[in-house]
């Protein structure tokens, strides 16, 4: 018996998709008398057929998607023929559930993607086809609905099928198949349609029977590890998936990203040992010698290493309500990892119905890109084509844990490999000795006219007169210089901050006491400031005020200017500000002045000690 097929239901809205996989469950047997009557009371109420069963009903469960009679969430269904078992991924059609799609596609052999015959390919219909050969899916099948509708006419059908061979060609899909069906009447479904005599190839259920699974095209051994199992001091097993190639006792292989080798001792399963474990084989596999291996390692075949990198070039679906902003940080999942990643650069945004590349410095909700993305430290991939275990990741928002961006990895970039980190024998602590300080970073964060810069100069005045070595870091004065190119949106306000951050590392590491004085609206891109420095050694201070206060100060008039409309993306009118939830010290700037905010952060951080070359 041929394999089970995945396969993921796509399409652009009321193309038909769930009352396709209905008739095919109720054709295939596959539906209980229970359940078809359940149908049929429930089509009374939320039916489209005038009272008849509407067989759509027994795919779309939640309560919204009857009563709008469309697909929200992916709902999974299994059946089975005697010559195949299928596992479908009924996906929404709508533009803002594209995400929902995704997750249905990522797992899938093989799409099938409708279209309805009065109105072609839409763009939603590319969108979802890109989509699924990104995640992939190197085999589609072009099911044109409701043929009934166009009086069954083949040269409607010819038209919509040139028009998507056009599309999968420059895709670049080895294999599309058009059918012409009615999923209402069920022709050409299941069965031969004796209404469409010009069509001679196989029905929707037979090409689904043929169809041949393809394998992975990654044959060395590779397996990330997802939890050391250690229940005793006598036993230390790793546990995961094999993501491709086989592994036996006695085979050499190497831990990534470490590089350490070891032997395969034995191969655990439930209730018992195996020789040797294949692709999607879950095991245990202990080695000899011990040798350290984390969650998040990929153990492979010492012959064929596993790849280590830290910089990519990747194909990225945009899934956040909020626009991609490069040098904003995120949280990459990997295969059974996470780090911190970052988009350095939007290469360029795809035009989903031609594929022509689009300038673009970032991505919007179910935009499709190219993109490089920089990790905090080397991980273990494979490039996507090869495995998609290791090459398709998510990128998850650190501030509200939204996932806001599914991608795979194209290969990495090689410059990443070319470059080093240099130890010096000179460190930040031996700096810092020297000055009699301890070296930090004090990060002031606020609206506009809070009172940060205010605040930030008296103290540096204060420091300096107790000895202390300093360096102040102003939004306004950064922006005559070290920004001066980049504007107020979002995108360049991301970029702003990292600048600051990555010279606020620099000055700290030069054992300096670094005051930064920024607006910096969004808490990723201070957390990202503070992942920069060692533990202690940053310091976010909130200086609080509301917007009516920061309005009534207004030394600049960019508040009125800003409520006019004679100035766009200002932080508090219209531009967000995220107020640190946890910040390390607040500064209540409508309680307390300027100087008896230097007087909280002197005693609070412990800075009041006089440093050699202070006055007597």
């Amino acid at each position: 018996m041929p394999p089970t097929l995945r396969f993921v239901l796509c399409g652009s809205v009321d193309d038909g998709k769930s009352t396709l996989l209905g008739r095919l469950l109720h054709e295939c047997r596959q539906v209980s008398d229970d359940q078809l009557r359940r149908v049929e009371e429930d089509s009374l109420r939320y039916g489209t057929q005038g009272g008849a069963a509407d067989l759509a009903l027994l795919v779309d469960g939640l309560q919204d998607e009857r009563e709008q009679g469309i697909t929200i969430d992916v709902a999974y269904r299994a059946f089975e023929t005697p010559r195949r078992r299928f596992i479908v991924a009924d996906a929404p059609g709508h533009e803002q559930y594209t995400r929902n799609m995704a997750t249905g596609a990522s797992t899938a052999d093989l799409a099938v993607v409708m279209a309805d015959a009065r109105r072609g390919i839409l763009p939603q219909t590319a969108r979802h086809t890109r989509i699924a050969t990104m995640f992939g899916v190197r085999r589609l099948v072009l099911a044109v609905n409701k043929m009934d509708l166009v009086g069954w006419d083949g040269a409607t059908f010819d038209a919509i099928a040139a028009a998507y061979r056009a599309l999968t060609e420059e895709i670049g899909v080895p294999e599309a198949h058009a059918i012409p069906v009615s999923a209402l009447t069920g022709d050409n479904l299941t069965e031969r349609s004796g209404r469409m005599p010009w069509y001679a190839g196989p029905t929707l259920l037979g090409h689904l029977e043929t169809a041949v699974v393809e394998e992975a095209a990654e044959e060395a051994f590779r397996m990330p590890v997802q939890y050391v199992n250690r229940p005793d001091a006598d036993f230390r097993g790793y546990c995961g998936r094999v993501a491709s190639g086989t592994v036996a006792r006695g085979d050499r292989v190497r831990v990534s990203p470490a590089g350490t080798e070891a032997e395969v001792e034995s191969i655990v399963v439930w209730r018992g040992t195996r020789r040797e474990a294949a692709r999607g084989d879950s095991v245990t596999l202990v080695l000899t010698p011990q040798v350290d291996v984390t969650r998040g390692d990929v153990i492979g075949t010492a012959d064929e290493p596993v790849r280590v990198a830290d910089q990519f070039r990747a194909r990225l679906l945009w899934m956040g309500d909020e626009p991609l902003a490069a040098g904003r940080p995120y949280a990459m999942r990997l295969h059974a990892t996470e780090v911190g990643a970052t988009v350095t650069s939007v290469r360029h945004r795809m035009d989903v119905n031609d594929g022509s590349k689009l300038a673009s410095s970032g991505l919007e909700l179910n935009d499709l890109g190219v993109v490089n993305l920089a990790t905090s430290r080397p991980i273990p991939f494979a490039p996507f084509d090869r495995c998609r275990r290791l090459g398709a990741f998510l990128l998850v928002d650190r501030w509200s844990n939204a996932t806001v961006g599914a991608g795979t990895i194209t290969f990495p970039l090689m410059r990443a490999g070319n470059l080093e980190w240099h130890d010096f024998d000179i460190s930040r602590d031996a700096r810092a000795v020297v000055k009699g300080q301890e070296a930090r970073c004090l990060w002031f964060t606020g609206l506009s006219a809070s009172g940060k810069s205010t605040i930030a100069n008296l103290l540096e005045k204060r420091l300096f007169v107790d000895g202390r070595h300093t360096y102040l870091l102003d939004g306004d004065n950064v922006r005559h210089g070290l920004c001066r190119d980049l504007g107020f949106a979002a995108a360049d306000r991301v970029e702003n901050i990292r600048r600051v951050a990555e010279v606020s590392r620099l000055m700290v590491d030069a054992g300096l006491i670094v005051i930064v004085s920024f607006i910096s609206p969004f808490q990723a891109e201070r957390d990202f400031a503070r992942s920069l420095h060692e533990p202690g050694s940053f310091t976010e201070i909130f200086v609080d005020a509301s917007v009516e206060a920061c309005a009534r100060r207004d030394p600049k008039g960019l508040y009125a200017r800003a409520m006019k409309g004679e100035i766009t993306n200002f932080t508090g009118v219209d531009s967000p500000y995220e107020a640190p939830a946890r910040p390390d010290l607040r500064l209540d700037t409508e309680k307390l002045t300027p100087k008896e905010c230097v007087d909280v952060v002197v005693r609070s951080l412990g800075l009041s000690r006089k440093g050699p070359g202070a006055p007597p």
